[in-house]
C-alpha cells in the first residue's frame, strides 16, 4: 500500500508539473541535433527529486548530506533547463554536491589522495555521461529501473548496504516517469534536472556499495552507458570537436536517428544489454578477479559499440555533429 500511495502521489505531482511547465513555457524545441521532431515539455525528471523529498520527510533521521547534494544538482539543472548556464557553474555545483556525499560516506578517510581525485573525476564524469545518454524516449527511465533493480537484488540477497526503500523510491519514480515518457510521442522529457538527479542517486548507491564490499565491480552496473559515453567522447576528441556541444554520434543516436529504429526499441536494447551485464556481475561476484570480470564485460560491449562505425561507413552516413 505504501508504494501504491507513493506512485499515485508522484503521478499527481507530475500532472501538476505539466500545468506549471505549460504556463511558463518550459519546453524542448527540436533542432538538427535532436533525436525528436516535436516540441515537448522539458523537466519531467523533476519527479526524481520529489521522490527523494517524500522519502526524507518519512525518514527524518536519514542522510541530510545526500538530500542537500541532490537538491543542489536538481536546482542548477532545472535552471539550466530553463535558461542555459555555463559549464563552470554546473561543474562547480556538481563538485560541491559530490563533496557532500564523499564526506558522508567517509571517502576522505578511507581513500588516499590519489584515490579521492580519481573518484571525483569518475563521479562527475558519470553524472555527465548519464546526462549525455538521455536523448531518446524511454532510455533514462528503463536504464534506471535496471540499475536500481540490480542494486536492490544485491541489497536483499548479497550485501545489505542501505534501506531498501531508498532504492524502491527511485524505481517507483522511474515507473511514473516512464508512463509519460515511454511513448511514441512522449508527454515530457527528463531534462537535465531528471538525468542528473537520478545519476547522482545512482552514484551515491554504487559508491556506498563499493566502499562496503571493497570491490569496484559494481561500476559495471553502469557498463553499457559507460562504454557508449566514454568511447563517444574519445571519438569526438579524435574528430577535434567540442565535447560539451550537442551532437548525434552516440550509438543509440545513430540507430534511432540515422537508421530510424523506433526510440522505444533502442531504449529497450540498452536496458536488456545492461540486464545481461548485471546478471553476469552478480553471478560472478567473488568467483573471478575484478580485473578479469571487467575484461569479460567491457571487451564485448566495446565490440558492439564499434558496430556504429560499420553502420556509418556502410551507408556513408553524414551524421550531424
Amino acid at each position: 500500500m505504501q508504494y501504491t500511495i507513493l506512485g499515485i502521489l508522484l503521478m499527481i505531482i507530475m500532472l501538476l508539473y505539466f500545468k506549471v511547465a505549460n504556463h511558463f513555457n518550459i519546453i524542448d524545441k527540436p533542432n538538427d541535433r535532436s533525436s525528436h521532431t516535436e516540441v515537448t515539455l522539458r523537466g519531467g525528471g523533476i519527479i526524481f527529486w520529489f521522490s527523494t523529498l517524500i522519502y526524507f520527510t518519512q525518514h527524518i533521521q536519514s542522510n541530510y548530506f545526500f538530500f542537500t547534494g541532490i537538491t543542489l544538482v536538481s536546482l542548477v539543472s532545472f535552471w539550466d533547463d530553463i535558461q542555459s548556464l555555463s559549464n563552470k557553474i554546473r561543474i562547480s555545483v556538481h563538485f560541491l554536491a559530490i563533496t557532500l556525499i564523499f564526506y558522508d560516506l567517509g571517502v576522505f578517510n578511507l581513500m588516499p589522495i590519489w584515490g579521492v581525485v580519481i573518484t571525483y573525476v569518475l563521479s562527475i564524469g558519470l553524472i555527465n555521461a548519464y546526462n549525455f545518454m538521455d536523448g531518446i524516449n524511454g532510455i533514462t527511465g528503463l536504464y534506471t529501473l535496471v540499475v536500481m533493480g540490480a542494486m536492490l537484488y544485491v541489497n536483499t540477497k548479497i550485501q545489505l548496504f542501505i534501506d531498501g526503500d531508498f532504492i524502491k523510491y527511485a524505481m517507483i519514480a522511474s515507473l511514473v516517469f516512464l508512463f509519460f515518457n515511454y511513448r511514441k510521442k512522449a508527454k515530457c522529457f527528463a531534462g537535465d534536472v531528471g538525468s542528473i538527479a537520478i545519476a547522482f542517486w545512482v552514484i551515491y548507491l554504487v559508491l556506498k556499495l563499493i566502499l562496503i564490499t571493497n570491490s569496484i565491480i559494481w561500476l559495471l552496473f553502469l557498463a553499457v552507458y559507460g562504454v557508449d559515453a566514454i568511447f563517444t567522447i574519445i571519438h569526438r576528441l579524435y574528430l577535434k570537436q567540442n565535447i560539451f556541444e550537442a551532437h548525434r554520434l552516440h550509438l543509440y543516436q545513430v540507430l534511432s536517428n540515422e537508421y530510424k529504429i523506433q526510440h522505444r526499441l533502442v531504449a529497450l536494447y540498452y536496458a536488456i544489454a545492461q540486464i545481461i551485464v548485471s546478471v553476469l556481475v552478480i553471478c560472478l561476484y567473488q568467483k573471478v578477479q575484478d580485473i578479469l570480470l571487467f575484461v569479460v564485460i567491457i571487451v564485448p560491449l566495446l565490440l558492439i559499440y564499434t558496430l556504429k562505425f560499420y553502420l556509418m561507413n556502410k551507408n556513408n552516413l553524414k551524421v550531424n555533429i
